[in-house]
């Protein structure tokens, strides 16, 4: 009788030493921050509500997606940027991401409408918006795009040793794209500053999370790159603000890149023509009575005695804005034809 094969080894267990960071804490703001946080969000809420008025009257065409709902990942996480050096990059729901990074509303709206006025003179819309100047690169059409071009811009804070770091948004369908595990690989070989900040709404385009990935702990999706992901309440704006402290003080010490799953929920469809049938009703109200990120801010502020009247106060002024940047964006001029040919290349020509 021959024998049994002798067993080979088994593999080294899986390593469960590898330095990580600490679990975040929700942010200690003051009164008067956390009034800041409020408006902020509340600024994006009713910018949305107004542009899907604006879709529906005619004066916004093409695709529109909205952020409501998800406006305490983007306020918590880009008030701990640096506006000086860091950068931010996102995908094609990215109006809420350039409010939230100080940019005026009457230029984002103006883009919307098509006008030259416009962030983008214009051309980009919804979907294509862009400023060099506050560091803001996108707005991008193409599923995980940003991905890629997210980890090209941490590349070069780190080639040219500015300090910076970028902050790379996508959302769980984009998470499936194979370039986002390229994108993974270089960046944690190469040490690059950058956080990837996965917005988990649960749907992607239409397709519940759970039965779309099979690992739908999204936070862990950089494990088998050695990058360490942390899941974070993205309803709750002290968390949001909590993890990005210390994602920063992770890529900042050149520990390299981190995940940031932010666990979020969009109460809009994937865009304005999306009826979102693959959900009920009810389950998007509890969402909202639950976990609604400005109640929730508007509750903490409450408690630490800002009074109602302070909170109408603050959402007329808010409202009278965001009217201002709608009127603004209707009266305004549309690009002359000639500009069609400008922006093409980046040379003259």
């Amino acid at each position: 009788m021959s024998k049994a094969p002798a067993k080979k080894p088994s593999a080294p267990p899986a390593a469960t030493n590898r330095p990580r960071p600490d679990e975040p804490q929700p942010y200690d703001a003051s009164k008067e921050e956390l009034l800041e946080f409020y408006k902020q969000m509340l600024l994006i809420r009713r910018f949305e509500e107004k542009a899907g008025q604006l879709y529906g009257l005619g004066f916004i065409g093409g695709f529109c997606h909205l952020y409501i709902g998800q406006e305490a990942v983007a306020v918590g996480l880009q008030s701990a940027l640096d506006g000086e050096k860091d950068s931010v990059i996102t995908g094609y729901r990215d109006h809420g991401h350039m409010l939230a990074y100080g940019i005026d509303p009457k230029v984002i709206m103006a883009e919307l409408t098509g006008r030259a006025a416009g962030i983008s003179k214009g051309k980009g819309g919804s979907m294509h918006m862009f400023s060099t100047e506050k560091k803001f690169y996108g707005g991008h059409g193409i599923v995980g795009a940003q991905v890629s071009l997210g980890t090209g811009l941490a590349f070069k804070h780190k080639y040219s040793g500015d300090g910076g770091v970028c902050l790379a948004y996508f959302g769980d369908g984009a998470a499936n794209q194979g370039q986002v595990y390229e994108s993974f690989n270089m960046a944690e070989l190469w040490k690059l500053p950058i956080i990837y900040v996965i917005e988990n709404n649960q749907y992607a385009m239409g397709t519940s999370v759970n039965r779309a990935s099979s690992e739908d702990q999204l936070y862990r999706r950089g494990e088998s790159f050695r990058i360490p992901g942390i899941q974070v309440d993205g309803m709750d704006v002290l968390a949001c603000r909590g993890a990005a402290e210390e994602a920063l003080a992770w890529v900042r010490a050149g520990k390299g890149p981190l995940i940031l799953e932010m666990k979020t929920y969009r109460y809009r469809g994937h865009s304005m023509s999306d009826p979102a049938k693959y959900r009920s009703r009810e389950e998007v109200q509890a969402v909202r009575d639950k976990s609604d990120p400005i109640e929730h801010a508007k509750a903490l502020l409450e408690g630490m005695g800002v009074t109602e009247a302070d909170l109408k106060a603050a959402e007329a002024a808010i409202r009278k804005q965001v009217n201002e940047a709608a009127d603004f964006a209707e009266q305004t001029s549309e690009p002359e034809p000639a500009e069609l040919y400008t922006d093409v290349l980046v040379e003259s020509y």
